[in-house]
């Protein structure tokens, strides 16, 4: 009813403003969160009044903004007149969050409870999609949880934290402070003595959540509430070791494009931080950038696309992303040609709509023509099913997953880099060459009947893969020949056997009778992991060749 008075003008679209922004009643500003200070600052957005909320002032007359210092500090200090309700309910916070008695213009009294927000519990997809995150964050790591919510899985952020619980010396520098930070200080995850900035201290710009989470930073040492100018400057966030940001994304589409402030042809949310610590992380030493979103809309389209929808905004630039991860696994594209980054994204889109990417990606010339060869074999496995960890005993811990049509440029790097002597037991030939046919025959596979599986090290630049293991099921047989093969300097460390033993559970859960192999006489450590593998081992040899059949 105040429409003829007032006008809405928002830096970042919430619940409470969409409806007004998306019916043509209110306008938007995208701008990069860090940037706003900067705004108030140089008189190009002039305010007039700032109406604040803050505590009660201390005995030298210091107010504390309390949960929200962001961009609060920073429009109080330049609004010609500065309104402060204050209230004793707001918490006192520390860091750089006061603000003088004698800077504000109009004390207004108000004894009131602050808002709330509790925590839902999060989506399954959010909870999926958490678990590969998860397995990004090494102990050590700083992190951000960007906000806002993606229609149908809430906030995907919200999961990756109840997912991090088990790691160690964590650090938290980020701008939203939640219940669901709460609990992952309270587990003990969090100690931030490896931050290389704020050392011990968890730096955010504003809060929200219960009284719970109100009470606990009130005058809380550990927390250090800072201006957006700082909390967002990408420079402070690339100096801490291992940052790693984790934002959410509405669409993008096979080159990269993140769009993630509008959907269908409107506006949803906002730039927000999200530029701001996906350039940070992109600095830091160690650091990683992820983006993450579901596979598909509410009513079952595909996020994941050859073009983004008409409308859409792009946030992060094709050039900038690293990190993107869905429920269906994790692609890394920054660095990657249009064709290696078009492969590993429609490998973790949803199985649905890969058939009809791959087809799109071929149409306007992403990859090359001759994958239509090949189309009908672009099958990525059920991830559940073939993942698994082996901890090492210097405390590395190597992934396995389903190898990808993406881990072409991986599988190459690991053949040429392995040594005359494993290439010869392997292959059975001191001259296997390897070009694009034979790369693609090893990545490529159809796992609703063969499986290849690789064991890999996460790297601030994307994977390495440091273990193979493939078998070829005989359906005349039911019975299927493996094969496996460990990156030089990773054997003797019980990755063979290990490889093995997890090939046999994905074979026993198929059905499948047992293993056939083929193995050099001279290679004694591939005849030991088969004849102690608990299990019946035939083996004769023919020609400096023994032929073994493990029977499950």
């Amino acid at each position: 009813k105040f429409a003829s008075c007032f006008k809405i003008n928002s830096f970042f679209i919430g619940h409470n403003v969409r409806a007004v922004i998306q019916e043509g009643r209110g306008d938007y500003t995208p701008v990069l969160m860090s940037d706003i200070p900067r705004l108030f600052d140089s008189g190009q957005l002039p305010l007039d009044v700032a109406l604040i909320q803050v505590t009660p002032p201390d005995s030298r007359g210091k107010m504390s903004l309390g949960v929200s210092v962001d961009i609060v500090k920073s429009a109080a200090e330049n609004a010609s007149l500065v309104i402060a309700q204050v209230n004793p309910q707001m918490p006192w916070t520390r860091g750089d969050s006061l603000i003088d008695v004698y800077d504000l213009d109009i004390l207004v009294p108000a004894d009131v409870p602050l808002l709330e927000r509790e925590s839902k519990p999060p989506h399954e997809v959010s909870v999926k999609i958490a678990q590969f995150v998860a397995g990004l964050v090494s102990n050590g790591s700083t992190l951000e949880f960007g906000f806002g919510r993606i229609p149908g899985v809430g906030r995907i952020p919200q999961a990756v934290i109840l997912a991090l619980k088990d790691k160690h010396d964590l650090g938290i520098h980020t701008e939203l402070i939640t219940d669901d930070i709460l609990e992952l200080i309270k587990s003990g995850a969090v100690s931030g003595n490896r931050k290389a900035t704020d050392r011990g201290k968890v730096v955010a710009s504003f809060c929200m959540g219960t009284k719970e989470l109100y009470d606990y930073i009130d005058d809380n040492p550990l927390f250090s509430f800072r201006p957006t100018e700082y909390v967002n400057d990408s420079n402070v966030i690339g100096k801490q070791n291992r940052m790693v940001s984790i934002n959410m994304a509405l669409e993008i589409d096979l080159t990269g494009q993140v769009c993630s402030d509008s959907e269908d042809g409107f506006f949803y949310s906002g730039v927000g931080g999200q530029v701001d610590f996906n350039r940070g992380a992109a600095r830091s030493e160690g650091g990683k950038a992820i983006i993450t979103l579901p596979s598909t809309t509410m009513d079952g389209r595909s996020r994941i696309s050859a073009h983004l929808s008409l409308g859409a905004g792009v946030v992060v630039s094709r050039a900038t992303v690293h990190y993107v991860v869905t429920e269906y696994g994790v692609a890394y594209l920054h660095g990657k040609s249009v064709q290696d980054r078009t492969l590993a994204l429609i490998s973790i889109a949803h199985p649905d709509h890969r058939e009809q990417l791959l087809k799109d990606a071929i149409a306007v010339k992403y990859i090359r023509q001759d994958f239509v060869e090949v189309e009908g074999k672009f099958v990525v496995a059920p991830q559940d099913m073939m993942k698994a960890t082996y901890l090492l005993d210097t405390g590395t811990e190597i992934y396995f997953r389903p190898i990808h049509p993406t881990d072409a440029p991986l599988m190459r790097d690991l053949l040429y880099d392995l040594s005359q002597e494993t290439l010869y037991y392997r292959f059975m030939s001191h001259n296997q060459h390897f070009g694009q046919r034979e790369i693609q025959n090893f990545v490529y596979v159809d796992h609703r009947k063969d499986v290849a599986i690789v064991g890999t090290l996460p790297e601030a630049h994307g994977d390495d893969i440091v273990a193979v293991g493939r078998y070829y099921l005989d359906e005349r047989t039911n019975l299927a020949e493996v094969a496996f093969v460990i990156r030089d300097e990773w054997q003797n460390k019980g990755l063979g056997t290990f490889v093995f033993r997890h090939l046999i559970t994905l074979a026993k859960a198929s059905g499948i009778a047992g293993f056939t192999a083929e193995v050099l006489r001279d290679n004694k450590r591939m005849q030991a992991i088969f004849n102690s593998s608990g299990y019946k081992v035939k083996s004769s040899v023919e020609e400096g060749v023994y032929s073994f059949r493990i029977e499950f």
